[in-house]
């Protein structure tokens, strides 16, 4: 029976983190980019605003979108720093075009939280990502700061 339980513990189910301790609130501060036109504005006042952003884990699969208005925080703890984002208030909800199709209709919450892990890419930028799904596959959403994302559209 424990084989059976342990064949179960998929790649993130126990991720601790990235190990990252060295990231500043100014450098988390700005407008992060992600896949189909999902924009989340991180400000230096605590402030953020989503646009059409996902849901993490399990709740990705319900394949709703949601826009609006909340706070944010970096945190630090063993594993490595997030980025805490909660929206308080939701200004708008979207569908994602779901391949396969999502079977189940569930509503997009009113307010929900995210926690995204931090990590340094190639050249030192940050990137924060959450994972989605199936535990069993491990799926990364990804989101880069505009300015990174621009300069790297620019040089393909």
């Amino acid at each position: 029976m424990l084989s059976v339980l342990c064949a179960c513990a998929g790649p993130y189910q126990y991720y601790e983190g990235t190990g990252l301790h060295d990231a500043a609130v100014a450098e988390a501060a700005g407008v992060w980019e992600g896949a189909e036109q999902t924009r989340l504005t991180l400000n230096q006042d605590g402030t953020a605003v989503v646009e059409r952003l996902d849901g993490a884990d399990f709740d990705f699969d319900d394949g709703w979108r949601i826009s609006g208005a909340g706070t944010w925080e970096l945190t630090d703890r063993a594993g490595g720093q997030n980025v805490v984002v909660t929206v308080t208030t939701r200004t708008g909800v979207d569908a994602r075009e779901a391949s396969p199709p999502v079977e189940k209709s569930v509503a997009a919450p009113l307010t929900y939280t995210w926690r995204f892990y931090v990590r340094r890419d190639a050249h030192r930028g940050l990137e924060l990502f959450f994972f989605f799904g199936d535990p069993d596959v491990g799926n990364l959403y990804l989101l880069r700061h505009a300015s990174a994302s621009s300069s790297a559209a620019a040089t393909s």
